[in-house]
């Protein structure tokens, strides 16, 4: 009994306990001072343009202001806008939008995948996809209308286009990034082919994959509107055509604020899906504060 009460414990798992509490609390003052920056700036940004429009320093007429937009945007949720209600224009254009960003993702995942693995195909096919590549998509929009008409067809293929070499590029740099000795040993332990696409490559270049679907669903969404503002029946790109025709910047706005929530939205679900499927990923830029 006196040995046990001559036994000192160490005040290491303490002192542990209070620096993981101490850099918890720094890390909360530092969310809450972040976020009220980010809420300052776009105060100060929104209070500025609506003084300088009131004050005659910038023209309302042509960047129309805050209120303005305001304004439009209760119009459009309570009354509807020329061509329907606005959930309809939001539901349009985020159809062609999902559509387009999954089949153009598989598409590019599975391209890529068959044409960083098996070098003949890659030989054929590259110097097609190269000279595809080279092409300004957005000037495709105008054929898929002709060849497609002006509903959703024509929408979804622009926003293929759009996302496919996004994707496909990456996934192919991703593939060519896997560490080669991990394929060699999958292969020394008898992995089959599909094996090692699967179970070695496909998750070695997810990484790539993912860093890829942030960009091409803001490619995605970029074909859908182009494409309903060369020619649609509805849909966002329709609104800020219809806005542009009658000089309403503040439609303008309107549109581009409804598009720009639509995409952190998605950005934040495609965030949760790289944080689900990359759990085995060490966090290697916390340190850095990026």
């Amino acid at each position: 009994m006196s040995a046990l009460n001559n036994v000192q414990v160490s005040p290491l798992p303490i002192t542990e306990l209070r620096v993981e509490a101490t850099l918890r609390v720094a890390a909360q003052r530092r969310r809450v001072l972040i976020n009220v920056l980010r809420v300052s700036f776009i105060v100060v940004i929104l209070v500025g343009w609506e003084v300088f429009a009131r004050a005659n320093i910038i023209d309302p007429f042509f960047w129309g202001q805050p209120t303005g937009i305001y304004e439009q945007l209760k119009t459009w949720i309570l009354e509807g806008t020329s061509q329907g209600p606005l959930w309809q224009q939001i539901a349009v254009t985020m159809e062609e939008t999902l559509l387009g960003f999954l089949i153009g993702a598989s598409l590019g995942i599975v391209i890529g995948i068959l044409l960083a693995r098996i070098r003949f195909l890659s030989d054929v096919f590259s110097p097609y996809i190269n000279i595809a590549n080279s092409i300004p998509r957005v000037v495709l929009g105008p054929l898929f209308i002709v060849a497609l008409g002006l509903g959703l067809p024509s929408k979804v293929m622009l926003a293929v286009v759009m996302v496919f070499f996004a994707v496909f590029y990456n996934v192919v740099q991703g593939v060519r990034e896997v560490d080669r000795n991990l394929i060699a040993n999958a292969r020394i332990l008898g992995a089959s082919s599909w094996q090692i696409s699967t179970q070695v490559i496909f998750p070695s270049a997810m990484t790539w994959i993912i860093a890829s679907l942030h960009v091409s669903f803001g490619l995605a969404l970029v074909g859908a509107v182009v494409s309903e503002f060369l020619g649609s029946l509805k849909g966002l790109g329709l609104l800020i055509a219809t806005a542009q025709g009658t000089f309403n910047p503040n439609g303008l706005f309107a549109a581009i604020l409804i598009l720009a929530v639509v995409t952190l939205i998605v950005e934040a679900l495609i965030t949760r899906l790289e944080k689900t499927l990359l759990k085995w990923r060490p966090n290697q830029i916390r340190e850095v504060g990026l």
